[in-house]
């Protein structure tokens, strides 16, 4: 049986201005690269076999450090590249909300049926990211390490699990938050525990 251990990135440039990254992309802040390095400590007992991630740069960084700090192999994967938001990348949140307010509020309730007028479609995405989950069950490896981003990685968690992608938003994941999905009988997942952080109380 499988177990993904599934981790967001640390803090990126972009996180810390407040933007909107999607497709777009940006560096580790140094608070960033501490959260790397805390992350991949925090999960030296966990006998990882492999890392996946997805080729962002915020991603890959953070992942690339719990490659070395664990010794364990790290390959890119391009399914799991953060959801294009369209018009919105690159504004701030503060403006999102005063030009949008109404239209995030009904997406963020439910994406699938109020999708953002030019994010990438809802139906692309699923593809790609159940795609990826089925190659997933076919590795060898058992227990695996996924870098990703909020919404690739929460899509991750709502398809691995039977929740749906209407309910992605309804899930959390800060920077370097780890989640880890168990596969039961009959091949879904369950949630062991979502969005841990404790490896970050140093930094409080």
């Amino acid at each position: 049986m499988k177990a993904l251990f599934l981790i967001r990135h640390a803090q990126s440039e972009f996180n810390e201005k407040g933007i909107f990254q999607g497709k777009l992309d940006s560096d580790l802040t140094p608070l960033g690269f501490v959260q790397a390095r805390l992350v991949a400590n925090s999960l030296r007992e966990e006998n990882l076999d492999i890392v996946i991630t997805s080729p962002q740069r915020r991603a890959y960084k953070t992942a690339q450090t719990i490659s070395d700090v664990l010794g364990i192999p790290l390959i890119e994967d391009e399914r799991i590249r953060e959801m294009s938001f369209g018009e919105l990348e690159g504004k701030e949140f503060i403006r999102v909300a005063q030009e949008y307010g109404d239209t995030i509020s009904l997406w963020l309730t439910d994406p699938v049926k109020n999708p953002l007028p030019t994010q990438e479609p809802m139906e692309s995405f699923r593809e790609r990211i159940e795609d990826f989950l089925s190659e997933l069950m076919s590795k060898r490896e058992k227990n695996l390490a996924v870098v990703a981003h909020g919404g690739s990685l929460q899509a991750l968690v709502c398809l691995a699990t039977g929740l749906g992608l209407s309910n992605m938003w309804k899930v959390h994941m800060d920077n370097t938050g780890v989640s880890l999905l168990k596969q039961k009988d009959g091949g879904r997942f369950e949630i062991v525990f979502l969005n841990r952080t404790c490896h970050l109380k140093a930094l409080r």
